[in-house]
């Protein structure tokens, strides 16, 4: 075989830049491959850092509550009445007209007609009110107190029950009282203009059955319904009627599935209560509401004498207190009203 010497001399130099190209090109890769930011292989970002969730902080009172004494001002013993209307099943709330002497506003809960009914502590019907801006969700209790035009007094309504714990805010209904003198009862009206205060839990969804309203500031209150805990909240005024807001804890008390509470007239009495019990503070002249919650309470007297006892609320005149009960659920039982005076 012949070998033409310049042609294999030519195959073999273009073989051999072939190779060094391919060599240079396979360098250049790796080295590509090897520098920061040039490589198209995405690089996991470890500078990312995950914000934690705020702290909620509840002040948590050092008290035995199996050590509480019980209260002596007042009457151990009820006054009881039934309630006129038979078809009040589901009430879960009383608080007392400052403006009309003597009506008490009383609520059903989850489901019912967004009504309020006025009676008194004979358990007479005096009235009906309805609140065509709103629905009855969850009406869990009632308050009465002062608002934003100081020549009125007002009615506030807790649609705070949440059994499941899934809804992001809470409502509370605000409304002027309205003034009943020289009219004829039973009183029926339509409450058209009302104030709706959107509220949410710094620390998730929860039930809650208990709203108080302070009467010298005008902060609201929210106790949640727990299994031995309550978590008390406040939304100090002004609270805001057109964005949510977020409620402040204040503490957290060793207290079973609380149904209710309220504030004195004069801002100087707490009342809590559960199914079983009532708690009862009576604050030290100059002593705020948040700062009375945390210290150690009483227990008030009640007869047990409630299927299901929802409501509770101190007389307009700081004679007493009220309670008041469901009775859906239990066979025989009459709605009632519970009145004791005190000594």
């Amino acid at each position: 075989m012949i070998f033409n010497i310049p042609t294999l001399f030519s195959s073999v130099r273009t073989f051999n830049a072939i190779k060094t190209g391919l060599v240079c090109f396979f360098i250049l890769a790796l080295s590509s491959c090897q520098k920061s930011g040039n490589s198209n292989i995405p690089v996991k970002d470890t500078t990312a850092t995950v914000t934690p969730p705020p702290t909620i902080n509840f002040f948590t009172p050092s008290y035995d509550p199996s050590s509480l004494d019980t209260s002596k001002l007042f009457n151990t013993v009820p006054v009881v009445n039934f309630l006129a209307r038979k078809d009040l099943l589901e009430i879960s709330g009383v608080a007392a007209s400052r403006i009309n002497p003597g009506i008490l506003y009383i609520h059903n809960d989850s489901g019912n007609p967004n009504q309020v009914y006025l009676t008194d502590a004979n358990g007479a019907d005096n009235g009906t009110l309805t609140l065509t801006p709103v629905g009855n969700r969850d009406w869990e209790d009632i308050a009465v107190g002062p608002g934003p035009d100081a020549s009125k007094s007002y009615v506030y309504i807790g649609d705070i029950g949440d059994n499941n714990a899934q809804y992001s805010s809470v409502f509370v209904y605000r409304f002027a009282e309205p003034d009943l003198t020289g009219k004829t009862l039973p009183f029926i009206s339509t409450i058209n203009t009302i104030d709706q205060i959107q509220l949410k839990y710094p620390d998730g969804p929860r039930n809650a059955e208990t709203l108080m309203v302070d009467p010298l500031t005008k902060d609201i209150y929210i106790v949640s319904k727990e299994s031995n805990l309550a978590k008390i909240y406040v939304a100090r005024y002004p609270q805001s009627t057109t964005s949510v807001t977020t409620l402040t804890p204040i503490a957290q008390l060793l207290f079973n599935k609380a149904t209710g509470g309220d504030i004195s007239p004069d801002g100087t009495e707490i009342l809590l209560r559960s199914n079983e019990l009532i708690w009862y503070w009576k604050l030290a002249t100059g002593t705020t509401i948040t700062a009375g919650l945390i210290t150690k309470p009483q227990h008030a007297p009640y007869a047990n004498n409630e299927p299901q006892g929802e409501g509770v609320g101190f007389a307009a005149d700081g004679s007493g207190y009220y309670t008041d009960t469901e009775i859906k659920g239990y066979a025989g039982k009459l709605a009632t009203i519970s009145f004791y005076k005190r000594k």
